[in-house]
């Protein structure tokens, strides 16, 4: 059983940042993508970058964020720059077990495992 558990967000200030980090407990972390959504009030639950054998990111956080695994140690870590009033949200770890390849990392139903989150609030 996968369980994945984040840290680090907290209220900033805009154009500060903030890193995420989530730390995955079971087996086999390598062979899972590893992943960060997030969820703003009103909004629907938003892609925000994956690592698998490439990295993706959303359209909104390409240049300002980066995301990075540690296989030594199990954790998946979120570098956010720059932040803004429209990054304020929940941001929620996930994972799935990685098989043919070729998912789309963006679609939420892909994913099988998610941390119970973490707040981060930008002030303007």
């Amino acid at each position: 059983q996968v369980q994945l558990y984040e840290s680090g967000g907290e209220l900033v200030q805009a154009g500060g940042s903030l890193r995420l980090s989530c730390e995955f407990s079971g087996r086999d972390f390598q062979s899972h993508t590893m992943g960060w959504f997030r969820l703003a009030p009103g909004k629907e639950r938003e892609f925000v970058a994956a690592v698998s054998l490439d990295l993706f990111y959303a359209d909104s956080v390409n240049g300002r964020f980066t995301i990075a695994r540690d296989n030594a140690k199990n954790t998946v870590a979120l570098q956010m720059n720059d932040l803004n009033a429209e990054d304020t949200a929940v941001y929620y770890c996930a994972a799935y077990y990685r098989t043919f390849g070729g998912e789309d990392v963006r679609n939420p139903d892909v994913w099988t495992y998610w941390g119970h989150g973490t707040r981060v609030t930008v002030s303007s």
